[in-house]
């Protein structure tokens, strides 16, 4: 509950104030059964007494009651409506913005299915949860303790019944509770597989086009739905049978009171009035033992769901801003070194996928890294702007070993266009002001041209406010690079790291963006991972890496006389001999 209750506490006016007002329609449920017996036991005395002050008088406090009572029920559902929503805003809001401080090692522990599934399913269950106990975690057990009480002073003798009914129905509903609660689990574990494979098909939708997959997905789709619809079905079975099995006590227990009391009556022991009002209080008894039956059913789901909320809340970010760190502090110079740094995705792995790299990078060069597949050309540069921590050693910018920067100063001063480019909805401008929302249009314009990017922009009828879809899909991967391209230059760090950024754009172009990088970014230092040997042949400095060592380092003209590995490169790619 500790955990809760910070969502809680700004509202709290509203979580007292909602259950306050349905003690009034308890209230009102309490008082009306005894009333309507005054009248019927008056009724049967002598029929002209209905039309007596008193009568008259005890009707219109009968309306003056259903009025209160209404007033009640409507405060209590606009409270508890209030109350559940804001807390279900505020925990959402604080969900998302836990999730954006991970860091990618975070986000590899949960699917991107689960935690959608976290921030919109999950916390709507709370929130029903909310909504629900604020209307009868009162209401229910107070009706039934004045419906008790009211039922005792009428007939204590026929009030035994309940020492049946009331113990035998409350066994059933913990069996039924016991057996429905890991099943609500395994629906929400169903929903996020569902949304994984919508996620996932959706994202790629070109591939599996390309590819003729309709008919796979379609089926992996169907299948993941089938598995949502059977746990579904097996968690609603449990409620199905509920709720027939306590109405077979409810009226059970009723039919005893009607057969039991009618004896009493003729008797003469009990009025009509009375036995009616007992009959009443009966079934408020055993109806509020439903709902409270109800809830719990219904709250087994929504602890799933707090459960799995709070897993993510509890996963602590392993890339943060360590304690005492300057904020002040920004990256002064693009200089780069590494100092024997080791790195394992997976931390008990015995090999690094980096090991023991040494390296310096002086500010201003420009730099290419090449090598195989899986050389760890793309985990060597992702340890600058600490988009992973490494295991040992360390890495400096501008003299400065990253972790004694803030993580906003460090990336403000290094800018990444990494392998999977990424635009989202809004326009062109909307999304090259990523590099720096105060950019002015003509800046825009500048680097978007440096990324030789300016040019197809110019040709869509809107320009700089063509709309761009979701994930960039209306432009070409060619077109997209530009875009990340200058949205990155626009960023003006002291980094620039181009990781095989320019594989879809044609040869000439990337001769232009190279140009650009070498005349106009003279003051940043310039890291680009390529597969094309052209890319990087003219850098200042050229990398070689092979299964996570640096094999060689030097100058295009150096290495093609010390480097084996980057000769073969260099032939394989130009049909030349070094």
């Amino acid at each position: 509950m500790k955990r809760w209750y910070k969502y809680m506490k700004p509202y709290m006016p509203y979580f007292i104030l909602g259950p306050l007002c349905m003690i009034v329609e308890v209230i009102g449920e309490a008082v009306m059964p005894k009333l309507l017996a005054v009248i019927i036991n008056a009724a049967n005395a002598q029929p002209s007494t209905l039309t007596s002050g008193k009568s008259i008088g005890i009707m219109f406090l009968m309306i003056l009651t259903a009025l209160l009572m209404m007033a009640g029920g409507i405060g209590g559902a606009y409270f508890a409506s209030k109350a559940s929503v804001n807390f279900a805003a505020d925990l959402r809001n604080d969900l998302y913005a836990h999730v954006q401080g991970f860091s990618f090692s975070n986000i590899d522990k949960f699917s991107t299915g689960s935690l959608v599934t976290r921030l919109t399913n999950d916390v709507t269950q709370v929130q029903n949860l909310i909504n629900m106990a604020m209307r009868m975690c009162l209401r229910a057990p107070g009706m039934m303790i004045a419906a008790l009480v009211m039922s005792i002073t009428i007939s204590p003798k026929m009030s035994l019944v309940f020492a049946v009914s009331i113990p035998l129905m409350l066994v059933t509903v913990a069996i039924i509770i016991k057996t429905g609660f890991p099943r609500f689990a395994k629906v929400q574990e169903s929903v996020d597989n569902l949304n994984s494979k919508v996620q996932e098909n959706v994202t790629n939708v070109r591939v599996v086009k390309s590819f003729v997959r309709e008919e796979h997905e379609t089926k992996k789709f169907r299948d993941a739905s089938g598995r949502l619809k059977n746990s579904t079905l097996s968690a609603m079975k449990i409620m199905i049978f509920m709720e027939p099995v306590l109405m077979f006590f409810m009226n059970a227990t009723v039919i005893f009171v009607i057969l039991f009391g009618g004896r009493i009556v003729l008797g003469g022991e009990l009025s009509v009035g009375d036995l009616s009002a007992f009959i009443t209080y009966v079934t408020q008894i055993l109806f509020s033992l439903m709902m409270v039956t109800f809830m719990l059913m219904f709250s087994s789901r929504a602890l799933a769901s707090g459960r799995r909320i709070l897993e993510v809340l509890d996963e602590k970010p392993e890339i943060t801003d360590k304690e005492g760190v300057d904020t002040d502090a920004k990256v002064k110079n693009g200089s780069v070194e590494f100092r024997n740094v080791t790195f394992r995705y997976y931390k008990d792995s015995p090999e690094g996928v980096l090991c023991n790299i040494n390296l310096k990078i002086p500010d201003g060069a420009t730099v290419g890294i090449i090598g195989s597949t899986g050389s760890g050309k793309t985990t060597l540069v992702s340890m600058i702007p600490r988009l992973y921590d490494v295991d040992e050693g360390e890495v400096l910018v501008g003299g400065v070993n990253v972790k004694d920067y803030s993580l906003k100063n460090l990336r403000d001063g290094v800018g990444c266009v990494l392998q999977k480019n990424t635009l989202f909805s809004g326009t062109i401008a909307d999304n090259l002001r990523w590099g720096d929302e105060n950019a002015s249009d003509e800046e825009i314009q500048k680097y978007a041209d440096y990324a030789q990017a300016d040019k197809f922009i110019k040709t869509f009828s809107d320009g700089y406010n063509t709309e761009i879809e979701q994930g960039g899909k209306n432009v070409s991967g060619g077109q997209k690079q530009r875009l990340c391209i200058a949205r990155t230059m626009l960023k003006k760090p002291k980094v620039l790291i181009f990781d095989d950024s320019t594989s879809a754009v044609d040869t000439a172009t990337e001769a232009q963006i190279r140009r650009a990088f070498r005349e106009e970014l003279t003051g940043a230092t310039k890291i680009i991972i390529a597969q094309r040997i052209g890319s990087v042949m003219d850098a200042d400095m050229i990398i070689v890496m092979n299964e996570g060592q640096i094999t060689g380092v030097g100058t295009h003209d150096e290495l093609l006389k010390n480097n084996t590995e980057y000769r073969e490169i260099y032939e394989s790619q130009t049909g030349k001999e070094a």
